[in-house]
């Protein structure tokens, strides 16, 4: 067990991106050589965790917040995390990676127009924001600021899942964090 790394890779981007569905991939691929590893959904914790937290800024930083010390606190003990939440500003994500280090925090921004995600609109949630049904709605209200140098970007508009999937899993093994 002492060779276990503990590491966090941290899937930011719109809602609808596409960051659910790779933090899946990526578990069955960490499944694939036998990796316990943990997935922190930002829908799943908003709904048990963070139950209550509305969406203004200070709401969905202290949201944010949550995931971030429970990944700290797994990776801390040896295991990988990941995390899929919209995380929308750069500030509270930068305060994320420095608690976790950047040796073992690995920022995805997962990107795709705003434009795709409308026509995609799988949940009809852009629908109601740009009807004004739903207030602060990131991307389209409410800002989201992307990584600035985020360590993987990328594309799902363009990219195949597991194109995806294969530039983060080079990534983590370049390193060091898993081993093919």
């Amino acid at each position: 067990m002492a060779d276990r790394i503990g590491f966090t890779v941290w899937f930011t981007g719109l809602s609808g991106a596409g960051k659910s569905t790779l933090a899946e991939a990526l578990s069955e691929r960490l499944k694939a050589i036998e990796a316990a590893h943990e997935i922190l959904d930002g829908d799943v914790v908003r709904t048990n965790l963070s139950k209550g937290l509305g969406f203004s800024k200070e709401d969905r930083d202290t949201n944010i917040r949550r995931i971030g010390f429970v990944a700290n606190l797994l990776t801390s003990h040896g295991v990988p995390v990941i995390t899929a939440a919209i995380s929308p500003y750069r500030a509270i994500r930068d305060e994320i990676r420095k608690l976790i280090g950047d040796d073992k925090f690995v920022e995805v921004h997962v990107h795709a127009p705003v434009e795709v995600l409308i026509e995609r609109d799988t949940k009809g949630l852009y629908k109601k924001a740009i009807a004004g049904e739903i207030k602060e709605f990131t991307g389209i209200s409410d800002p989201y600021e992307e990584p600035e140098d985020p360590h993987v970007k990328v594309h799902t508009h363009e990219q195949t899942i597991e194109e995806s999937l294969d530039e983060i899993w080079k990534h983590l093994v370049e390193r060091g964090l898993v081993k093919e």
